[in-house]
Parts: C-alpha cells; sequence; structure tokens
C-alpha cells in the first residue's frame, strides 16, 4: 500500500507475445506522459502526511490482529510497540526487537500481504549501552522502520545521535504524562539542542492534557522538532478524574486546532492514532476520527485523494440495493451501483472480497448507463478463471487477460488500483501490474487485437473517455471497502 506512483516519459513498441496475455498488443504509438503504475499507491489525504496506528490501540488483540484492523481502516501505516503478542498461532511470542530471523521473515510476509507498513516502533527502551541500542537500531533497519520511539537518559544522547547518523534512522522522544521525565517540552528541546535532526519529539497530545499543558501551545513550542505524533483528543473522564480518548473533534485538545498549527510549521511526517478508549470495539470511533482528520487534511494541503463514495450512497444511484456500513459496502440485491458523478482520467484505489464462485466487477468510464455493457470497460473481480482467460480476476472482461493470476482466493481481501489516462488503462492487483492496456488497439466491434472475439458492439477506442464508475451486482455477495480515488486531470 505504500509504493508511490511513477511518471514517466516513454516511447515504447509493443510487441505480440502470448495469446491471451496483457501485453498481446502492437503499436507504434509514441506515448508521452504514460502514468506507470508498479504498485499500489499511497493514498494520504494531506500531501505530506501519514496517517497511522499505534498498535497500543489494539492491545487487546494480537499483532497480527492489529495489522488486518489497520488494513480494514484503510491506512498504509503502523506504529509496533514491543511485547504485543504476535498471533493466535504463534503462542508465547511477543512482538520486539528480540524476534528471531524466521520469525520477522513471517511478520514481513504479514505486512505485505495487508499492504501495511512499519512506520515507527515504541515506546521503547533505549539507555546508555550501545551494544543494547544497537540491537534495537538493526532490528528497526531490518524491518525497514524510520523512527524509534523512546524516552532514554539524557546521558545517552552523545551515542544515540551517532546511531541515528549511522543508521539514518530518527529517535522521537515521547512524553508520558507529568511527572515522567519528558512531560514537559522545555527538557525534550534541551536534549535536542544542537543536535541532529534526527532526534526530535513524538509529541503526544493527549498526554500533555493530562499533564496540565495546552497541546496547540506546546505544538508551537516544538516547531522545528516533532518527528512524529501520538495524535489524540481528549474528554474528562466520569467524575471529571482523568482524561480518556474521544473522536477528534470532539475533545479538549482543540484537534483542528492542532492541525492548523503542524500545517503552518510545515511539518511533514507520521501521525499515529493511539486511541486508549473502548479497547474491543473502538473501530467505529476511529473511522470518525480519519474521517475528521481527512476533512481537515485534506483541506490543507490536498494529496487529490477522496472518498468515492458518500457514506449515505447519497452520490450514486440505486443506493438502495446496496449498503455502507462499517466501512465496508455489500449489495442487498436489485441492480448495480452507479456514482452519479462522471470521471475521465483518473487513479481508482479499491479493496474486495467474494465467496467461492463469487462473481462482480467495476465499470469505469460509463457513457450511459442503460446501455453499460456497450459503452463501459468492465474490471473484472471474480474468485476464479470463470472458464475463460479474459474472464479471470483482473481481466479487462472478454478483452484483455490479467498477465498473473493474482487472486488470494474467496473469503480474503484483495487490493485492486486502476488507472484510466487518456487510452491506457492499467491493473495493479495484490502489489503486481496485472493490465497494462491500450485501448487504441481495439479498433474493431467484437474483435481483439489477437484476432479473437468479444461481445462488444464498440471497439474499445471509441469506448467514452468520460463516464460513470459502477460495481456490478451479479447476484453474488461482493464486498467492497476503502474505495479511493484520484482525478488525473487537474
Amino acid at each position: 500500500m505504500y509504493a508511490k506512483i511513477i511518471l514517466v516519459v516513454l516511447t515504447s513498441v509493443f510487441l505480440v507475445v502470448m495469446p491471451g496475455s496483457c501485453r498481446e498488443q502492437v503499436s507504434n504509438v509514441e506515448e508521452q506522459e504514460i502514468l506507470s503504475l508498479k504498485n499500489h499507491p499511497t493514498t494520504d489525504a494531506y500531501d505530506g502526511w501519514r496517517l497511522g496506528v499505534q498498535a497500543w490501540t489494539f492491545n487487546r488483540f494480537t499483532f497480527y490482529e492489529a495489522i488486518d484492523k489497520t488494513a480494514s481502516l484503510g491506512l498504509d501505516w503502523i506504529e509496533a510497540y514491543p511485547g504485543q503478542r504476535l498471533s493466535e498461532e504463534s503462542a508465547g511470542e511477543r512482538f520486539d526487537h528480540n524476534l528471531p530471523a524466521q520469525i520477522r521473515t513471517e511478520v514481513k510476509a504479514k505486512l505485505a500481504d495487508a499492504g501495511v507498513r512499519i512506520i515507527n516502533y515504541g515506546v521503547v527502551k533505549l539507555d546508555n549501552d550501545e551494544t543494547k541500542c544497537r540491537k534495537v537500531f538493526d532490528f528497526a533497519r531490518d524491518m525497514g522502520i524510520e523512527t524509534i520511539v523512546s524516552e532514554p537518559p539524557e546521558k545517552a544522547f552523545d551515542m544515540i545521535e551517532a546511531l541515528c547518523d549511522e543508521y539514518k534512522i530518527n529517535v522521537a522522544i515521547h512524553n508520558h504524562p507529568k511527572p515522567s521525565h519528558y512531560w514537559n517540552p522545555d527538557t525534550v528541546l534541551k536534549v535536542c539542542k544542537k543536535r541532529s535532526k534526527r532526534i526530535g519529539a513524538c509529541a503526544d497530545t493527549g498526554h500533555w492534557m493530562r499533564s496540565g499543558l495546552n497541546p496547540v501551545r506546546m505544538l508551537r513550542k516544538l516547531e522545528g522538532r516533532i518527528i512524529s505524533l501520538h495524535f489524540k483528543d481528549v474528554v474528562p473522564g466520569k467524575m471529571g478524574l482523568g482524561y480518556h480518548d474521544a473522536v477528534w473533534g470532539t475533545g479538549r485538545c482543540d484537534a483542528e486546532a492542532m492541525l492548523k498549527e503542524l500545517h503552518r510549521q510545515n511539518f511533514k511526517g507520521v501521525f499515529s492514532i493511539e486511541y486508549e478508549h473502548n479497547w474491543e470495539k473502538s473501530l467505529p470511533e476511529i473511522r470518525r476520527c480519519i474521517e475528521f482528520f481527512n476533512a481537515i487534511a485534506g483541506n490543507l494541503n490536498p494529496s487529490g485523494w477522496r472518498n468515492l463514495l458518500a457514506k449515505d450512497l447519497s452520490n450514486c444511484y440505486n443506493s438502495d440495493s446496496w449498503q455502507l456500513a462499517d466501512g465496508e459496502l455489500a449489495r442487498k440485491g436489485g441492480g448495480d451501483l452507479w456514482t452519479k458523478a462522471q470521471y475521465g482520467d483518473f487513479v481508482l484505489d479499491l479493496e474486495f472480497k467474494v465467496n467461492k464462485g463469487g462473481n462482480s466487477g467495476v465499470f469505469i468510464r460509463t457513457g450511459d448507463i442503460a446501455n453499460w455493457l456497450h459503452t463501459s470497460i468492465e474490471v473484472q473481480v471474480h474468485d476464479s478463471k470463470n472458464g475463460m482467460t479474459r474472464g479471470s480476476c483482473g481481466a479487462i472482461y472478454d478483452c484483455l487477460a490479467p498477465r498473473k493470476d493474482m487472486m488470494k482466493g474467496p473469503g480474503r481481501w484483495n487490493r485492486m488500483t486502476i488507472t484510466a489516462e487518456a487510452n491506457k488503462i492499467y491493473v495493479v492487483m495484490n502489489g503486481e501490474e496485472i493490465i497494462d492496456m491500450d485501448l487504441d488497439l481495439w479498433t474493431e466491434p467484437h474483435k481483439n487485437p489477437d484476432g479473437t472475439r468479444n461481445k462488444f458492439n464498440t471497439a474499445y477506442k471509441d469506448m467514452p473517455r468520460v463516464g460513470h464508475i459502477g460495481f456490478q451486482d451479479h447476484g453474488d455477495p461482493v464486498w467492497y471497502r476503502n474505495i479511493k480515488i484520484k482525478s488525473l486531470n487537474n
């Protein structure tokens, strides 16, 4: 979920290859500024901010469950902490920097399968023992971690700074509430003074409130030294005792003002959602935090990514036949779902799952909903090959087969990224590009470039280049989630 979209200028000569492959095309057409998608894009709303989850939010669950929950929220990033049970299958195994190599390999595979990256690690102990600290830094480097979150003793920072520069890994000083050593940002600033920019703060905004400090003012005080955040909004507990986490924008921290302050500072970095309330069923509240964050952050410095569908499906036709609940879109029966808006050049990113034998599809650039079969392009969603290579999952239905079967199988979530730009259609599925299609090579109705037949009355080169996006009701159960779109027309 974290590879970048790369814009390349190239001159391509496509050669005929094996029949049924996604490159069964012949063209001497010069392609200028064609968008080449080799993996899934990041879809953060703010250009330069990465929103993830601190796994402590899910400390009642295993680390693998925390990864799955992070993926279900549509987030690409997770901050791990030491000591969380690894998985139900690994009895007694805990996630931390002591994991043996074979377990680390298993963890990396789990992360890759979910499309989630460990971005930070902490709060973990770093002391004045270089051998012990190197073990943490070695682990961070091996796992691709950018920032270690810790509360080291002040006397350790000469050594820690040297390790940060050697490993090119940050150390962010966390603030537990008063009377912990770093509860006051003045102490953090004293430690950071004249040191590498790889030494800075992990600003826990909720703990500042617990320490009687104003979070917006503390962010302002730390300007230039904030590396990451445990971002929180809190409200007083029962009987006015203490604070507990609340949906962002509803608490005492002034979450909107904090985001605007960080924007003013030109902060670039990671926000970890550390939601310490309603522990076992916090996902709906966390989704509301994400909605708040995306609404504010997306207006401050928009990346262009936004949700395709309104929460109540009010921006769709035939919405009564589908439901969007707990972040998942599911058919109820009664026909296809269509966006009212029309889209031309775009990147559409989503996840889906189907049951055994399940069949659905994503329609793009549909010119006439009433005549969708002959005025739209369908990217097939299916659990199998459906008896034909051009009907397998990820195919451009009846026209172009995927170069590789990347379907995980029934009952599992799969990620798909569809890019439409001018005459080009790309599909990336579960981390691999499987479709690279030039519509202009489909010059005749009912005929593919290799001479095989298709069912369409319209030559694909003449298909509309702007139209509705649709989700097919083929009569089988199907689920979609994290459906986001970015226009390429701007």
